[in-house]
């Protein structure tokens, strides 16, 4: 099963940064402060920030390859059912924006977003961070597999869908590879910068979360079947403004092809008549990640179909004209039967 790893890598760079920063950033921006206190009372140089930060990212690289494992052995036994992945999409939305309106500090509800790590793990940590050496950094590291971040969640759920260890391990090495260089820079002006600047960091963070919230929310209610998405919203509104044409009875089929492709669907509109036997014969050509997961949320449909794969999709038209939407398994990419 192929996946996209260049994509999973961009993933990680541009937002995975930001939304790690946000939940563990703070764990580590303690830990060095605390071991950076003990320098100054020792009276050593100050410039070695930088390893402990490199610390916490190795053990955290090689934690999370190896939870990748596990995910993709998991996958192996069985398959997200539906509901179970539109439950897991909309918990992310919401811990997505706890997390932000903490950061922002809208109200003191918000801080039981943050997740904590065991108190056990924290007086180790605080032992250790006393020491000279990088123990508690890389114990942290190692420990935030428990601490994940939104987006990590995403990538958690697509390393359960491949269902396989090798490709589960490669997709959380890759993510949090890209997650790395942002999380570094930005850990490492922390230590050197003044609160001020490190605030301005952590807001833009948390404006990042809230984009990523609505983003992942709006494939979340996609997911659900509703036609309350911010691609119909605006298509309603276009359509009022310029009276969009009606679709002529004669561009009604009763069988077609869908290809998969990398982030499309070919065709992504199909037309069929009302109360009719519809019949899809869906090949996945160079469809990876959620292409992989074709899904009619209207009609209760869920195919997985792996790269090169082919399968075939059999059901009767609603009796009620309007839209059937079918999508990938996160609800970012769609396509539209219509239904007259």
């Amino acid at each position: 099963m192929p996946i996209n790893f260049w994509t999973i890598f961009l993933t990680g760079l541009l937002t995975g940064g930001l939304t790690c920063l946000a939940v563990q950033g703070g764990l580590l921006a303690a830990t060095i402060a605390q071991q950076q206190e003990e320098r100054l009372k020792e009276k050593t140089n100050k410039s070695g920030n930088a390893f402990p930060i490199l610390a916490f990212l190795f053990a955290k690289l090689i934690s999370y390859t190896g939870l990748g494992v596990v995910l993709g052995w998991f996958g192996s036994l069985f398959q997200l059912s539906l509901s179970l992945q539109i439950t897991m999409q909309f918990a992310v939305v919401v811990f997505m924006l706890g997390t932000a309106m903490n950061i922002l500090k809208v109200h003191p509800i918000f801080r039981y977003f943050v997740i904590h790590p065991p108190k056990f793990l924290t007086r180790l940590v605080r032992k250790q961070s006393k020491s000279k050496d990088f123990f508690a950094p890389m114990l942290l590291g190692a420990f935030t597999v428990f601490i994940p971040c939104g987006t990590t969640q995403a990538m958690m759920a697509l390393a359960i869908g491949s269902g396989n260890p090798v490709l589960g391990a490669l997709i959380m090495f890759v993510f949090v590879l890209g997650t790395s260089p942002l999380f570094f820079t930005l850990g490492f002006l922390a230590t050197r910068l003044g609160d001020s600047l490190h605030n301005k960091f952590m807001k833009l963070a948390a404006y990042v979360l809230i984009f990523l919230a609505i983003f992942n929310l709006n494939g979340a209610v996609a997911l659900t079947g509703s036609n309350f998405t911010l691609e119909n919203v605006g298509n309603d509104i276009w359509c009022f403004l310029t009276s969009c044409k009606s679709i002529a009875a004669e561009n009604a089929v009763s069988e077609a092809v869908i290809e998969f492709n990398q982030g499309y669907y070919n065709p992504n509109i199909i037309t069929v008549k009302a109360n009719s036997a519809v019949k899809l014969n869906l090949v996945n050509k160079d469809g990876s990640s959620c292409m992989q997961s074709f899904v009619i949320p209207s009609l209760g449909i869920l195919r997985l179909i792996q790269y090169g794969a082919s399968d075939i999709v059999e059901f009767t038209a609603p009796k009620k004209t309007g839209k059937l939407t079918f999508m990938c398994g996160m609800g970012m990419y769609r396509g539209v039967i219509n239904v007259i």
